[in-house]
């Protein structure tokens, strides 16, 4: 088995317990979440099959659900942007990625935030839709997924620059 193996297993485990553990427990305002355990799928590597990017999405979202019980609305939010991830990969990066020579930490910072915001956003609103259920909190919503969307690209940005400025 290979390193990348065994750095996206402690990835996968680390952002899953950090999520859980931590950020679950910030609720600014009584709606605004981070969800940094998404930032495993967007590093990922392009060159991942895409069946394999959409089970280890499943997992993660799984793994979210157990330890928080909520009935599988994580797993369906990541599911839908491993599903979406080669067509934002490919709208975001371009003739990079069909060259699969696209590393997240190598890209524009333009690139880098319109694949992150994209991402995040649609996770958000997935999500954002599968709590409420109803379309008459249609407000309430768009304002989660505006508020939470906002926290977690930021969180997600810092984040990622800081591991850029380790790994160097």
């Amino acid at each position: 088995m290979s390193n990348d193996f065994f750095i996206n297993i402690g990835r996968f485990v680390l952002l899953v317990l950090l999520q859980v553990i931590i950020l679950n427990k910030i609720n600014f305002l009584g709606y605004i979440n981070p969800y940094l355990y998404i930032m495993f799928i967007l590093i990922l590597p392009v060159n991942y099959p895409n069946w394999q990017v959409i089970i280890l999405g499943f997992l993660l979202g799984l793994s979210i659900d157990i330890f928080e019980d909520t009935g599988g609305i994580h797993a369906a939010a990541c599911l839908v942007i491993s599903y979406l991830r080669p067509g934002l990969l490919r709208a975001s990066y371009g003739l990079s990625y069909d060259y699969q020579t696209v590393k997240f930490h190598d890209t524009s910072i333009k690139e880098r935030l319109t694949f992150v915001t994209t991402m995040v956003f649609i996770h958000q609103l997935v999500l954002s839709l599968l709590v409420f259920f109803n379309f008459s909190y249609i407000i309430l919503i768009l304002k989660n997924t505006l508020f939470s969307g906002i926290f977690t690209i930021l969180l997600i940005l810092v984040v990622t620059s800081l591991f850029r400025k380790i790994e160097r």
